[in-house]
């Protein structure tokens, strides 16, 4: 993987991180995602005028990935209701990318090389272990987060190859992007109705923030698994939970332990082998 790749995939998990942990701080986490994919919508219908349309041959996998991201919407939420973000953020992300390397093998004959490989099993076992230290997981929170990671596997595994029928990994996240944003408000109004949906500006605006962090972090992603490898562009994305980790301790009050730092060390060294030779 080339070293711009790798830099540009590495600051999308700062951004994700930073996203996860807005939505978890929040005290209602649905209202916060609806808000934050409305902000994509919105943001994606001022873009769509000016990018190209993605070619026909992937407008279904488009279509697919949008139900795909709202299915992973529900489950994020739950599993942020049941669980802390140093707990269930880990689970979610660390059973990703073996899931995406699955994928991608079966769907795109992309298979990774001996080193990444090494790479995606070590990023995977660290962010694992990172879940599992400290309290007990209870068992709530390690279905949902696993349900989340399986919606992660299939949406990033879809975009890869949507990105790449495109012809315009751009265009294809920024309409693929408009059809999620205006899904989740609808699936809120559906579960909820309009009861409760305005809030202060103060919350809107952070919700909305969020959003559009989320869009520019996995606009990033999309662009480097039309560049690469999708095992590996999953991977090193995944190393937002050493960012998670840390916002948590630092900002949300979340424990981190030594065995948490090890972790994080084997994430990182995972890192560089995907780095490496991606």
């Amino acid at each position: 993987m080339s070293a711009g790749i790798t830099s540009i995939v590495l600051l999308a998990a700062v951004l994700h991180a930073g996203w996860n942990a807005l939505l978890r701080a929040g005290d209602d986490r649905l209202w916060s995602m609806s808000v934050m994919c409305l902000a994509v919508a919105l943001a994606c219908a001022a873009l769509a005028p000016f990018v190209p349309v993605p070619a026909a041959a992937s407008w279904i996998y488009a279509l697919l990935s949008a139900l795909l991201h709202v299915g992973y919407n529900l489950f994020l939420v739950r599993t942020y209701r049941h669980g802390e973000l140093g707990q269930a953020y880990p689970i979610s992300r660390g059973s990703s990318p073996l899931l995406v390397s699955l994928g991608a093998a079966a769907f795109a004959q992309e298979w990774p090389g001996a080193m990444a490989l090494a790479g995606i099993l070590l990023v995977s076992a660290g962010i694992l272990s990172l879940a599992f230290h400290g309290r007990r997981i209870g068992r709530d929170t390690l279905l949902y987060a696993l349900g989340t990671g399986c919606f992660i596997g299939a949406y990033s595994v879809t975009d890869g190859i949507g990105a790449r029928l495109s012809g315009t990994p751009v265009g294809y996240t920024v309409w693929m992007c408009l059809l999620w944003g205006l899904m989740a408000p609808a699936v809120y109004l559906a579960l909820r109705g309009r009861r409760g949906f305005v809030r202060s500006g103060c919350e809107i605006g952070t919700a909305a923030a969020g959003g559009l962090v989320s869009l520019l972090a996995y606009g990033i992603v999309v662009f480097a698994m039309s560049r690469g490898a999708m095992g590996p562009v999953s991977a090193l994305r995944e190393t937002s939970v050493v960012f998670a980790a840390l916002i948590g301790r630092f900002f949300l009050g979340e424990r981190l332990s030594a065995a948490r730092l090890l972790a994080c060390v084997v994430v990182a060294a995972g890192a560089v082998l995907i780095g490496s030779g991606g």
